[in-house]
């Protein structure tokens, strides 16, 4: 013997309220999704364009002055920003016009369906493309930071054998048959027609007596 279902109650005024509520958000979340991406896309351009294009933050304008270990931080950190960029920029698109590329036919969900999981994704996509172009940011003002902070790049040096001694530093000028030499103990003049050697060096090493 067969037992049928009997109907439950009649659904109330509220119950047909919250689904017509539920409905109407599961009908407009992918449009409120991609306006919301739209709305990042546009801001965070904004912010980078201010960062990079109009100067707002800015550092030594020739990153060779920089001492070298910096300056290869340097590099790599904008590296670092530029990828970053690229991939929130790839995400935040995505979010806002949908993926890159065309479903099959045979693996198209049902209207409702697809749309929901299309919102979940680029929901997905605008998190991590947000979370990417902050991170590029970061790491551009940190690579300015550096530019500002990070030690300059030493002069370079030279030992000078004359006719009486050797000396070691920082080349100030030469003039009047002379050179004049930054050395430890200050400056000192040579003239040139008692040198008998210079050899560039990376620094001064101590006299030997």
């Amino acid at each position: 013997m067969t037992r049928r279902p009997f109907p439950g109650p009649a659904a109330t005024p509220e119950q047909h309220r919250r689904a017509e509520e539920r409905a109407e958000l599961l009908r407009t979340e992918l449009a409120r999704i991609r306006s919301a991406a739209l709305a990042w896309r546009n801001g965070l351009a904004a912010l980078l364009t201010g960062l990079i294009g109009f100067g707002l933050v800015k550092g030594r304008s020739d990153v060779s002055t920089l001492d070298h270990r910096w300056a290869v931080a340097v590099g790599l950190i904008l590296l670092t920003a530029l990828v970053g960029g690229a991939v929130g920029a790839a995400l935040l698109l995505r979010a806002a016009h949908g993926r890159f590329g065309v479903v099959p036919l045979s693996k198209v969900p049902p209207l409702d369906v697809g749309n929901h999981l299309e919102a979940v994704a680029s929901a997905h996509a605008l998190k991590r493309g947000i979370a990417a172009t902050l991170t590029c940011a970061a790491l551009l003002v940190v690579a300015v930071a550096a530019t500002w902070y990070g030690p300059a790049k030493e002069d370079p040096r030279l030992r000078l054998d004359f006719t009486g001694g050797t000396a070691c530093g920082k080349i100030l000028r030469i003039a009047n048959g002379a050179v004049v030499i930054e050395a430890e103990n200050g400056e000192l003049t040579v003239p040139l027609d008692q040198l008998r050697a210079v050899k560039p060096v990376d620094a001064c090493s101590p006299a030997k007596p």
